[in-house]
């Protein structure tokens, strides 16, 4: 009888679950033929068509990949312990058994493992491995095993990082007890690690791309007519100024070390004047500028509404940190609080949306892949940084394959932060979803929150995930309010700034003439 009654549950949570397949939930993983093909068009696009690669290529396509399907991961997370549970705070038939609602746990957990070791394997093996690879290719390409020595060589030390992580993992999940199996408390500590530098990433690339994004489309760009008379301006100009340096010389006599360099730097300029006219010209005869200037009032109402939609999520962000701040117990506590004391705007949008289904596990998704993107707008407009030294610029068609990589590398280390930031903006909705229970076994419901019983409201596992260790919280706690700043100065500078030329980061003075071609082609 019990075996029956065990087969019976199982096909009840088959059936119910294919009815969330159905609906939808597992869309993200259903699509990884679109998200494969949207990775190969963004690479493709910014990818330098004359210095590529394809062992390159095909890792920035994969890792990018990775971090899109990583970050779907949470609202699939949200969506099964919300489906869990009817309207009215019962379980359903097939998650009434504790056994049952632990495997589909466990599962989500190892979904988590499972897609955090790729990132870590990415992180600390194979995009570095790839990237030195590359560094070491010669001209001629002739000793191919030299070139994976010499990339192997470089890419320990990664490698010693990564086991050093584990190693500390595993000796602070050994000595605290947070996990009953020792080897996933490493892996926990290692990608902590990781989120500590996507931290910084977000802080830096997403807040910025929060604010340039929105501002950018309202703005539009620069007239192409002026532009090309404004160019055609200084042409004119340069070729004046380089005129009257060779009059000096009609006599016979040499030209000044000074006067020299003078010449170099205008014939220069010229010649950048002049590829940027031959870039004006093709860009006023493409039609996709003629369908972009038709579509100028949408443009202007989608970046009014991302303006409205980053102004939502610094205020929901301050109000989580300022809660955190008033009823937390510190930095002891990693700034951890169960529930909410203030009202947080997305916390309480994501709530009054539960009801219509499936608004708000649409609203979570948009919220998710949003902060994909503002961080890949971000780190597009201020290239890849070192500090104060800029490495790589992100540019159409001429970006290095070495940039592309650090690119992957870095929405990597954004992703494994996003989840903590969802989290931060409405945190009693990534706890615990859209369950509800029964108040003391009445017919009275309420949503719920950390005062429910334990055995009533499942709790998310990238909750579990984000709070295993409190000093990381603390760390992150400090970060929102780094992250609320740069916002503002980036929004400030933004406004500050006039609009964008047309061939923005087209044309450099690095670049070749040969990359004209490219251009056209």
């Amino acid at each position: 009888m019990v075996s029956l009654h065990r087969l019976d549950s199982t096909s009840h949570t088959i059936l119910d679950l294919s009815g969330v397949s159905s609906r939808g939930i597992w869309t993200p993983f259903g699509f990884l033929e679109v998200i494969l093909a949207f990775c190969w068009v963004y690479i493709r696009k910014y990818q330098s068509h004359q210095d590529s690669e394809v062992i390159s290529t095909i890792t920035a396509i994969c890792a990018l990949a990775v971090a899109l399907i990583t970050s779907a991961l949470l609202p699939v997370d949200i969506f099964l312990v919300s489906f869990m549970k009817y309207p009215n705070g019962t379980y359903k038939e097939w998650a009434a058994n504790n056994e049952t609602r632990g495997q589909i746990e466990d599962t989500v957990l190892y979904g988590y493992y499972t897609l955090y070791s790729i990132i870590l394997f990415c992180v600390f093996f194979w995009i570095p491995f790839v990237y030195f690879y590359y560094e070491e290719k010669d001209d001629d390409n002739a000793n191919k095993c030299l070139q994976v020595k010499n990339a192997l060589k470089y890419t320990i030390g990664f490698i010693i990082v990564c086991a050093a992580l584990l190693l500390i993992g595993f000796q602070t999940g050994l000595s605290s007890h947070f996990l009953s199996a020792d080897s996933l408390a490493a892996l926990s500590f290692s990608i902590s690690s990781l989120t500590l530098i996507g931290m910084l990433a977000v802080i830096t690339y997403t807040a910025y791309g929060m604010s340039v994004l929105p501002l950018n489309l309202i703005k539009g760009t620069r007239s192409i007519a002026y532009e090309r008379l404004e160019n055609t301006e200084d042409i004119e100009e340069v070729e004046h100024q380089i005129e009257k340096l060779k009059s000096k010389c009609e006599d016979g006599r040499p030209l000044s070390m000074r006067d020299r360099r003078n010449l170099q730097e205008l014939e220069a300029k010229l010649q950048v004047l002049h590829r940027r006219g031959r870039h004006l010209e093709i860009v006023e005869r493409n039609c996709c500028t003629k369908v972009g200037s038709a579509l100028r009032p949408l443009k202007i109402l989608l970046g009014v509404f991302f303006v409205l939609v980053a102004l939502l999520f610094i205020v929901a962000l301050f109000i989580s940190n300022l809660d955190k701040a008033l009823h937390s117990a510190g930095i002891s506590s990693g700034f951890i609080i169960f529930g909410t004391n203030l009202t947080n705007p997305l916390n309480e949008l994501l709530l009054a949306l539960q009801p219509v289904f499936p608004l708000d596990y649409v609203l979570i998704t948009v919220i998710t892949v949003y902060f994909v993107f503002t961080s890949m707008a971000g780190i597009r407009n201020m290239g890849i940084w070192f500090f104060w030294m800029r490495l790589y610029k992100i540019r159409p068609r001429r970006t290095r394959p070495q940039a592309l990589l650090f690119l992957c590398m870095i929405l990597l280390l954004i992703v494994l932060h996003t989840s903590y930031m969802i989290y931060s903006l409405a945190p009693q909705y990534v706890m615990y979803g859209s369950q509800k229970y029964l108040l003391n076994q009445t017919a009275v419901t309420r949503i719920c929150d950390a005062d429910a019983p334990e055995d009533q409201c499942t709790v998310t596992r990238s909750y579990l995930f984000l709070h295993k260790f409190w000093f990381f919280s603390t760390i992150y706690y400090f970060g929102n309010w780094a992250f609320i700043v740069v916002f503002l100065i980036g929004l400030i500078i933004s406004c500050c700034k006039g609009k964008k030329s047309v061939i923005e980061g087209e044309v450099e003075v690095d670049d070749s003439d040969m990359s004209d071609d490219e251009y056209v082609h």
